[in-house]
């Protein structure tokens, strides 16, 4: 399992690349949501997302003989680009496996990054068989999303920067994709202060980690089509599932239209653009989806890459 040890080596491991992002409020918020919210704001990290404390601590943890073959990843985006950043950073040659209905901003900043795109139709394959296929084929190291020990403990060090940035939390909410953010983050505010509350959020078309939680074993949904496209996971990881049910209280859902409105007030209030997948959380908190008695809660704003076709017609409507 994954420790706060681990993920303190994580920081270490990261800090020349991963930023510590800031961490924001807002009044109007606050007044609307009924208690005191504070935004760590991933969507300003690197890359544009959270995903590249996990990916460069994996990355950066291979040996340089394994990393010189090269890196194979699927991600519909924020991942991929973040697997390109770090791969590039070591000079390896990156694969991403991306979703044909994969943002196209996220596509094409992630070849930018100087990776190779290989697509694929979510509701016909399985981006893991593609993934394996490939590193098999090539040599290439697969570096998993969220189902990792590396990962896990890489993508925990926004809740350390968090944690010192914004003293006295009772509560931390997070987005739930594949439970890598949620797990790493759990464990590291928790080691900090043990009486912190943590609540996971999910899209309601992508309800796996809920469904999994009140049955007590990993669910598999149908392929989501929520617009929070990066947490579209059909099912939980087998590490991150342990790991959530240890250590959140309660995953909670929220629809795409509250998600909508939730991107809509961190954009004219506090003038950040936030990805459906990164305003789960700030929705949950605004739409008032937690237990009452919370006073001064922790939001992870985990991304901010958003097509501009898709924002355009979020605003228009």
């Amino acid at each position: 399992m994954v420790t706060f040890e681990d993920i303190q080596k994580a920081a270490d491991r990261i800090r020349g690349l991963a930023q510590r992002t800031p961490v924001l409020s807002s009044r109007s918020f606050d007044s609307e949501a009924h208690l005191s919210a504070r935004f760590k704001c991933e969507n300003l990290q690197k890359g544009g997302s959270f995903k590249i404390r996990g990916a460069s601590n994996f990355i950066f943890s291979l040996h340089p003989e394994v990393v010189s073959k090269g890196v194979v990843t699927h991600s519909s985006g924020n991942h991929g680009q973040a697997v390109a950043i770090a791969a590039r950073a070591v000079g390896a040659p990156a694969t991403i496996v991306m979703p044909l209905d994969a943002p196209k901003a996220k596509v094409e900043a992630t070849a930018a990054y100087g990776a190779k795109i290989v697509q694929y139709d979510r509701f016909r394959e399985k981006r893991e068989d593609i993934s394996s296929r490939i590193a098999g084929e090539t040599g290439a190291t697969l570096v998993p999303p969220y189902d990792h020990e590396w990962t896990i403990a890489g993508q925990g060090t926004a809740a350390i920067e968090l944690m010192e940035q914004a003293p006295g939390l009772d509560a931390l909410v997070c987005c739930v994709g594949g439970g890598g953010l949620i797990s790493g983050c759990s464990i590291a505010a928790r080691a900090l202060n043990p009486a912190i509350r943590v609540f996971g959020v999910e899209p309601e078309d992508g309800n796996d980690f809920y469904l999994s939680v009140q049955a007590g074993r990993r669910m598999e949904v149908p392929p989501p089509r929520t617009i929070a496209d990066g947490l579209r996971t059909p099912m939980p990881g087998a590490i991150t599932f342990p790991i959530v049910r240890q250590n959140v209280e309660q995953i909670v859902l929220v629809s795409d239209a509250e998600i909508k409105a939730a991107m809509k007030f961190l954009l004219f209030r506090l003038k950040i653009l936030v990805e459906p997948s990164g305003a789960v959380g700030a929705a949950a908190v605004l739409f008032h989806k937690l237990p009452a008695g919370l006073n001064k809660v922790g939001v992870l704003l985990s991304g901010g890459n958003v097509d501009p076709a898709a924002l355009v017609s979020y605003l228009a409507e």
